[in-house]
């Protein structure tokens, strides 16, 4: 991603670079809402993102997230976002159930409309109460009119077992890999303005996209900063099955 996207003052000591001469992006830390606002509007082909759900997360072994008990964040950073995304794009956002409403209130005041539903299927419940948790859930949503893929993924994912070494609620690469194929090309710059671990990078250096990611909290920049220093200095495997991403007719 250009290096114009973001203060120069600001990349000096809170941001790492990776290129492999051909596919690069950023790793910027600090709080999204002020570093997006640094950013030039309709510079974004793709978000996706594992925002805060608003539910004060804790995992097993007491690890937890920035931002995650009230969510007045919500709406502005969306409204940013917005802002961002190029004419007829994709956002892909994953949410928390028992907020929802206002999920997708924020959402449609910034501009955006749902177009579609993911559902990732786990092997195994990432906790209990009334019902055992197996399964994550992210809406498809679009900012004017983007082209449809020629071979639409399911919208049923397997969702693999991370062992959330890296982060309490890290992603696999693998979905977001199929995600990022279906709604983006190659050369596209995918946001995540909600880190973590880098996923979102990973998958999106795979699928030789440029990424822009941000990090609020320090340690999971630093890993995520590891794991991008890693991820570029290893080839690149093929990804197991084509989708095609040719657009054949505008969406309705």
């Amino acid at each position: 991603m250009p290096l114009s996207t973001v203060r120069s003052a600001d990349l000096k000591t809170n941001c790492h670079q990776y290129t492999n001469g051909r596919i690069g992006g950023n790793l910027i830390l600090g709080d999204c809402l002020e570093k997006m606002r640094c950013m030039p509007s309709r510079s974004i082909d793709l978000l996706l993102t594992d925002p805060p759900y608003g539910v004060n997360y804790q995992s097993r072994d007491g690890r937890s997230i920035a931002n995650d008990i009230e969510i007045e964040w919500l709406q502005p950073v969306f409204n940013e976002v917005y802002r961002l995304l190029k004419p007829n794009s994709f956002a892909i956002s994953f949410y928390g159930w028992n907020k929802v409403d206002q999920f997708m209130h924020a959402w449609r005041q910034a501009g955006f409309r749902a177009v579609g539903h993911v559902t990732f299927i786990k092997k195994y419940a990432s906790s209990q109460s009334y019902l055992a948790y197996s399964h994550e859930s992210a809406y498809l949503m679009a900012k004017g009119n983007p082209a449809k893929p020629a071979e639409p993924i399911r919208d049923v994912l397997e969702f693999r077992y991370t062992g959330n070494k890296l982060h309490p609620t890290q992603k696999p690469v693998a979905p977001l890999r199929r995600l990022i194929r279906s709604f983006s090309k190659p050369g596209d710059v995918v946001i995540d303005p909600f880190a973590g671990s880098g996923s979102t990078a990973v998958a999106a250096f795979l699928e030789k996209r440029e990424f822009c990611l941000i990090e609020t909290m320090p340690e999971y920049f630093n890993i995520a900063h590891q794991r991008l220093d890693k991820t570029f200095k290893t080839p690149i495997k093929r990804f197991p099955k084509s989708v095609s991403t040719a657009p054949v007719r505008q969406a309705v």
